[in-house]
């Protein structure tokens, strides 16, 4: 590789979507560990990004706004136009968008435009497109997941490089026609020593099961309720915790009152490794899951682990780290966490298999490590004509 091209590679650009979750902490974290590397790191995206981010208190990290949303809009030629400017004007070595939607943004942006050769910038080179696809195509049928196809498509044609957050993702790009696919690696910020448990939880001597993510369809907690009225015969009945905010806040609350469910929904917290210290089983009812964070940091907690077996759920708990029971049935996830809460020695099991599987999780420093060996792998790619 040339040294025009290293040079290049140490300015990086991240453009993103609508972030939230563990998509805008992993861009994040990305953005502070290169930049704390020397690298010239630049976020483009919407302005609502920048909050969620926290680009103003990142040192070295540029944010320019760029508004689109998660859905094609009549704008979107605009916003093609504004990501294109600056990109051409000042190439970054590497590109590396976030989601679908970003990704494919990001190819409209640099794709040649008529007249023009190879897409490429001020320093006659195109910089190297990176795409992270961090989520599985909606549930059910209809435009969303039309509309999911054909971002996929273009992201596989266009992207040098697709990074995927589990397998059967990875799975779904190759059939796109993606030409070259890898694992993302997305780790969850490590755990305070000493963490104490929650004192807000009110569980009087009944255990808890604890359960944390976006209130929304994917996360399964309506499933999560439906096991939860089939274990309270057990005594003391377990406290169910379900930490998080979303669109079904309303809607889980009056679902639980209906089913008899012990139940409290303390909204959004930052004390998660408090919460889980607090927990007898920490559970994990998502319909799909790519590298979740709070799966991340129960293992590392040493938790007892019911999930289930969907999306890159099982790469992280591994055989032996978690009950893994299918998505959607209730049944079996009741099932699974009575196992846990009456079987001591199975919960003295879990609690020593998440702890070593935790110990082996990969770090932060691991996944800015993994990604600048991507970046240098398709910019050798680009640089010898493959």
């Amino acid at each position: 590789m040339g040294r025009e091209r290293t040079a290049e590679l140490r300015q990086v650009a991240f453009v993103v979507g609508t972030t939230a979750g563990g998509t805008g902490a992993h861009v994040r974290m990305l953005a502070a560990g290169l930049a704390r590397r020397g690298m010239a790191v630049s976020v483009f995206g919407p302005a609502s990004a920048a909050a969620v981010l926290g680009v103003a208190s990142l040192p070295g990290v540029g944010f320019t706004p760029v508004e689109f949303g998660d859905r094609p809009r009549p704008g979107d030629a605009a916003a093609v136009l504004r990501l294109r400017r600056p990109l051409r004007a000042a190439p970054p070595g590497v590109v590396h968008a976030h989601g679908l939607r970003a990704g494919a943004l990001t190819v409209l942006a640099l794709a040649a435009p008529p007249g023009v050769r190879g897409g490429r910038g001020a320093r006659g080179r195109r910089p190297a497109i990176v795409v992270t696809v961090h989520n599985a195509p909606p549930h059910g049928g209809g435009a969303a997941v039309r509309v999911y196809r054909i971002l996929e498509r273009m992201v596989a044609r266009g992207a040098d490089l697709v990074l995927c957050v589990s397998p059967d993702l990875e799975r779904r790009m190759q059939a796109a026609g993606a030409r070259r696919v890898g694992r993302a690696v997305v780790p969850a910020p490590d755990m305070p020593a000493g963490t104490q448990p929650a004192s807000a939880v009110s569980a009087a001597g009944a255990p808890v099961v604890f359960a944390a993510g976006r209130l929304a369809p994917q996360k399964g907690f309506g499933v999560l309720l439906e096991a939860a009225a089939r274990w309270r015969d057990l005594e003391p009945a377990p406290l169910l915790v379900i930490a998080g905010d979303g669109p079904l806040a309303g809607e889980l609350r009056a679902r639980a009152a209906v089913l008899g469910v012990r139940a409290e929904f303390p909204g959004r917290r930052d004390d998660i490794p408090a919460l889980l210290a607090s927990a007898a089983v920490f559970v994990l009812p998502s319909l799909w899951e790519g590298q979740p964070l709070v799966l991340q940091e129960a293992l590392r907690a040493g938790v007892p682990v019911v999930a289930t077996h969907a999306g890159g759920i099982p790469d992280l708990t591994g055989d032996d780290a978690a009950l893994l029971v299918p998505p959607g049935d209730a049944a079996r996830l009741a099932d699974a966490v009575r196992s846990v809460l009456r079987d001591p020695a199975l919960g003295t099991r879990l609690r020593a298999a998440a702890r070593e599987r935790g110990a082996a999780l990969p770090s932060e420093d691991d996944a800015v490590a993994a990604v600048l060996a991507c970046y240098a792998d398709v910019a050798r790619v680009l640089c010898l004509g493959y």
